[in-house]
C-alpha cells in the first residue's frame, strides 16, 4: 500500500520550473508599448492614471498586474467584448517574462 501512495506522489510531483530571467529595459519597453496601446484610444482620468502605472512600472510582473486595470478602463470606454479582446490579444507580450 506504501509503495503504490508512494508511486501516486510521485508522479504528481512536477519538477519546478527555473526562475524566470528578468526583463531587460528593451523587453520592459516592448511590454509597455503594447499595454500603452492597448488603452491608447482611452480618455479620462482612470485612463491617465494608468498611463502613469504603466510608466513607472519597474518590472514585467508590475506590468501584468496591470491588465484588470487596462481591461475595466477599456470596457468603460467601449464595452466588454472588446476589452477582453485587447487583453487577449497582450498575452503574447509577456510569454517569458510572468508565470
Amino acid at each position: 500500500m506504501i509503495p503504490h501512495i508512494a508511486r501516486l506522489i510521485h508522479k504528481s510531483l512536477k519538477p519546478r520550473r527555473k526562475a524566470l530571467k528578468p526583463a531587460t529595459l528593451k523587453d520592459l519597453q516592448v511590454i509597455r508599448r503594447a499595454l500603452a496601446d492597448c488603452v491608447g484610444d482611452c480618455q479620462g482620468l482612470q485612463a491617465q492614471r494608468l498611463h502613469l502605472k504603466i510608466a513607472s512600472a519597474a518590472s514585467a510582473q508590475d506590468l501584468w498586474m496591470l491588465r484588470n486595470d487596462a481591461y475595466l478602463v477599456i470596457s468603460q470606454q467601449h464595452n466588454q467584448g472588446i476589452a477582453a479582446e485587447r487583453i487577449n490579444q497582450l498575452l503574447h507580450a509577456f510569454d517569458g517574462w510572468v508565470e
